[in-house]
């Protein structure tokens, strides 16, 4: 099965200084995911600020504006998708990217 793991940063969270601990830690646990052959893809996402989002108008057109589409206090900085035997194996990868990120993760399947 193939899970998506997101990384969630509180908005006032500001990548260039990301410490030199947790960004040894994120490579660390990069390198274990490709090691143990479980890592489609991962990438990291610039802030919502960078953001665009699309919606369909009511007269069928597609109209693009600034930011992210959901205004929240926070936002998913960068995931991996992997590709494990079960939902056990997917969050047992979660914990790890929860402790190497130090910020809260989420873990979903794909259809």
């Amino acid at each position: 099965m193939q899970y998506w793991i997101a990384i969630h940063h509180p908005l006032d969270f500001d990548p260039p200084v990301a410490d030199d601990a947790t960004m040894r830690d994120i490579d660390a646990l990069n390198d274990e995911m490709v090691a143990a052959g479980v890592r489609l893809f991962a990438g990291g996402l610039r802030p919502p600020a960078a953001a665009r989002s699309i919606r369909a108008g009511d007269d069928g057109q597609a109209r693009v504006s600034d930011g992210p589409y959901l205004r929240t206090q926070e936002y998913v900085g960068g995931f991996w998708i992997l590709d494990v035997a079960d939902l056990d194996a997917a969050l047992a990868w979660g914990r790890k990217a929860a402790l190497a990120c130090r910020t809260p993760v989420e873990v979903r399947p794909f259809f």
